[in-house]
């Protein structure tokens, strides 16, 4: 029951993650300064979730981890500006599809750095989604800059799986402790990057836009972090690696209905590939759960 509860709070986490392109896209700022406020904004909101839950922070655990979160939460700002970066660039779709290159590494690297074995669903499963991520790829990703969009996506990747591997190292942390620990420590890193970099893009043209970072901050960040890192500790890497899928998929039809970016036949496919590798996979694990469960 914990595990199901586990992937249905992660799979919450990635469909929200998924619209996060719409709000950034429509900001008129630069994405350090985008990162630095979400950051802030989202670590606010999970504090006050902590007074009002009246919830205990184990500052003595805190340190016991502190190395992991401090590396992670510079990990996790660096991989936001390059995403948002991309999204500039290119696509949303292409931007979201490109950083999700990530569970692919940790899917390969699990076996070695957890011990995972690698089931045989698994594999089918991720095989099929990194079939149907090539189809949707392969067919040009757009943008205005399509070749900066793909390098700053690649690194993006690079760091979220950086993230992924370093959040399996937490432990004896909640989710809610790990997640504002690690916001916090991004908050500060990027405070300093900004003001190295002189970024001084901080008026709002609008209302809307004011809205739109205030709703990245809380939603995309302090409940979709919330809902992520207390999920992924108690998660396979393998199990985590195929699940990702559903925020690039989700990002693709988000930004198809919202954005215009136009669907071909053969990107449908490849996210209803995407999305039947996810499903196979976790549908073929449970299933053999419950057979063993009645035959004990």
């Amino acid at each position: 029951m914990m595990k199901e509860k586990s992937e249905f709070k992660f799979i919450i986490s990635m469909l929200i993650f998924g619209s996060i392109g719409l709000f950034v896209k429509a900001i008129n700022m630069p994405s350090s300064v985008i990162v630095l406020m979400r950051a802030i904004i989202g670590s606010l909101f999970l504090i006050l979730v902590i007074i009002t839950r009246k919830q205990f922070i184990n500052r003595k655990k805190i340190l016991n981890n502190l190395p992991v979160l401090m590396l992670s939460g510079f990990v996790l700002g660096a991989g936001w500006v390059f995403l948002f970066e991309a999204y500039r660039y290119t696509t949303v779709s292409g931007a979201t599809l490109l950083y999700y290159c990530a569970p692919i590494i940790v899917f390969l690297l699990s076996p070695i750095l957890f011990k995972e074995s690698l089931t045989w669903s698994k594999i089918v499963g991720i095989v099929v989604a990194i079939i149907g991520m090539l189809i949707v790829n392969g067919l040009g990703i757009g943008g205005s800059n399509p070749y900066l969009g793909l390098i700053c996506g690649v690194l993006s990747a690079l760091f979220y799986a950086t993230l992924m591997i370093l959040n399996k190292f937490i432990k004896n942390l909640s989710g809610l402790e790990s997640t504002l620990v690690q916001l916090m420590i991004a908050s500060f890193v990027m405070t300093v990057y900004v003001l190295l970099r002189h970024e001084n893009k901080w008026s709002f043209n609008s209302g809307m836009e004011m809205f739109l970072l205030i709703t990245v901050g809380i939603l995309h960040t302090g409940v979709a972090c919330y809902l992520y890192f207390s999920s992924i500790q108690k998660l396979p890497g393998q199990t985590i690696a195929v699940l990702s899928y559903i925020d690039p998929v989700s990002a693709l039809f988000f930004s198809a209905l919202f954005l215009g970016e136009r669907l071909s036949l053969l990107q449908i496919l490849g996210a209803f590939l995407v999305l039947g590798g996810t499903a196979f996979s976790q549908f073929y694990i449970n299933q053999g759960r419950a057979q063993n469960q009645q035959v004990l």
